[in-house]
């Protein structure tokens, strides 16, 4: 990984589109502050197209849609995307899957719920879980007390074990029903929104991350930066990005927005 202030300005000067996670790469210790706020609305106003692509669920995800400076938001590690229109003040949803295979993969999932925490002691449902539609978040560290990586890797090859998806965060092992991730609905989104086809051309968009559920968008985007906290996931990473901030979580977030907009002003 290269430190962000080697990337060429002109590469920086052409961004359209900042994707980014939020746990832990906007958010710092669970909290968002002023400085990655800021940093949001200084990028929105200056033209570039933020999208949050999270694991987080649909219910913070139209919070997010609604209030944020933001043009869409991607949800549950790719399982929908929202955008909210304020001139119309509607919302739209966009879900991988259709409503039965909803209901039909949630009933799968409680009762993997309560199979994964009698395997794995200390591991708790997510304090968000009542808000997901597709996903099941399992924590182990957010909420209760940090486990250890065999704890997490065991919880992982339990959803593996019945032929769900697993994906690690900084915070939570997601796992679902489906062939998607967050780049399959990012590109989804990209399609439908913008008539964009990010197999022919990625290099106006730059996704920023910190954990191994973001690694398909490490892989895929040709400018792809991690917060300086990144590094205590490096082990789980077979992809990494191809820049680092100084900084962790939103001051890191703060300084690729920065490093991005002064590059429009540099000649």
């Amino acid at each position: 990984m290269q430190a962000l202030q080697t990337m060429d300005l002109s590469v920086a000067r052409q961004v359209r589109f900042v994707l980014t996670d939020i746990d832990d790469t906007i958010t710092t210790d669970g909290r968002l502050t002023a400085d990655a706020y800021l940093a949001l609305e200084q990028l929105s106003a200056a033209g570039v197209t933020v999208i949050p692509i999270t694991g987080r669920p649909a219910g913070w995800c139209d919070h997010i849609a609604r209030m944020w400076p933001v043009f869409a938001v991607v949800g549950e590690n790719g399982a929908f995307y929202m955008r909210y229109d304020r001139a119309q003040r509607k919302m739209t949803t966009h879900h991988w899957a259709t409503e039965a295979h909803l209901q039909e993969n949630r009933i799968k999932l409680n009762r993997l719920a309560v199979e994964i925490l009698q395997a794995v002691p200390g591991a708790a449902l997510a304090s968000d879980q009542h808000y997901r539609l597709a996903d099941l978040a399992i924590d182990f560290c957010e909420d209760v007390a940090a486990l250890p990586e065999t704890a997490v890797q065991r919880i992982v090859s339990l959803f593996k074990g019945v032929g769900a998806q697993a994906k690690v965060s900084s915070i939570h092992v997601n796992g679902w029903f489906g062939d998607y991730d967050k780049l399959s609905m990012t590109k989804t989104l990209f399609a439908r929104e913008f008539g964009i086809q990010l197999e022919s051309d990625n290099t106006q968009a730059l996704f920023i991350g910190d954990s191994p559920n973001d690694e398909p968008m490490f892989e895929f985007f040709q400018y792809s930066v991690g917060v300086a906290n990144i590094q205590a996931q490096l082990h789980r990473l077979t992809h990494r990005p191809k820049f680092i901030t100084p900084s962790k979580g939103g001051s890191g977030f703060a300084e690729m927005a920065r490093y991005l907009l002064a590059a429009r002003h540099a000649r």
